[in-house]
């Protein structure tokens, strides 16, 4: 799983003062036919902090992530963002589900990058950049088209605007992806697991755009198995067992003193893997 060498990765992480907190999850539940897999999760993200979240498939990390960005509705608790709640809103003391249409609004806050890159295999790659701002956000097309190339100079790419999907490798895709999210001009970024999918040369290549991304104080929440990139971008470490929050750490405790039983064998899987 720990692909990345620490050779393979900055490893000097830029002090930074963060924000206020940006993300407040309270108390979250989620169940799949009858089965708890968020039991009451709680956490809060500051603005520009990077959190890993760490944990067994099936643990939880993904459903969070996906709670989040509101692609599965919570069964109990509560998840704002910037002070708004997501999903639903409150009305003469009752809290009621927002519309598809409320819903896609508050998404537009929210980068999300998934494990496949989605990416339209019918557009080139400027386009699939430039398709969300133009049509959601009714921006100017050359504006925006000015953004697409600084964002792909920005993930390493700017020869390949004219390219399609089906011409770049799984590495390029996703860093497109990356771009692609970040032209909403997102106030957070959600990546589960976006390296997953790919062949081992081209991870670092993805990860590296996530740490720069780190240092230019993009709040991420980051579920993955790349222990290398938790090591050298987050702020915090977050292990999920079985639906729960089991540690919270920095990366240096989370990896020389676990203080749980549940993190000290998931590190002994995953650093001998």
């Amino acid at each position: 799983m720990n692909t990345m060498s620490p050779s393979q990765i900055p490893t000097t992480k830029r002090i930074k003062s963060l924000g206020e907190p940006i993300v407040k999850i309270d108390n979250v539940r989620k169940s799949f036919h009858g089965l708890e897999v968020l039991k009451g999760v709680s956490l809060e993200v500051r603005r520009g902090e990077v959190v890993v979240l760490a944990g067994r498939s099936g643990s939880g990390k993904s459903t969070l992530l996906r709670c989040i960005d509101q692609l599965e509705t919570i069964d109990g608790g509560s998840i704002r963002v910037n002070g708004e709640l997501m999903g639903f809103r409150e009305k003469n003391g009752r809290v009621v589900p927002l519309s598809d249409g409320q819903i896609a609004r508050q998404q537009r806050g929210m980068g999300m990058v998934f494990q496949n890159f989605n990416l339209f295999p019918h557009l080139s790659v400027i386009d699939n950049i430039t398709l969300a701002p133009n049509k959601i956000l009714k921006r100017n097309k050359e504006e925006v088209r000015t953004e697409a190339r600084e964002l792909l100079a920005k993930v390493g790419l700017p020869e390949k605007e004219n390219a399609y999907p089906r011409q770049l490798s799984g590495g390029q895709q996703q860093r497109v992806a990356i771009a692609r999210a970040l032209a909403m001009k997102p106030e957070v970024m959600l990546f589960d697991e976006p390296t997953s999918a790919l062949d081992p040369e081209m991870i670092s290549e993805v990860l590296e755009v996530m740490v720069d991304l780190s240092h230019q104080g993009m709040t991420m929440i980051v579920v993955t198995h790349e222990m290398g990139f938790a090591r050298a971008a987050a702020d915090r470490v977050l292990l999920m067992h079985e639906g729960s929050l089991v540690e919270e750490a920095t990366p240096e405790e989370f990896f020389e003193r676990p203080k749980s039983e549940e993190a000290r064998i998931f590190l002994s899987k995953i650093l001998h893997h």
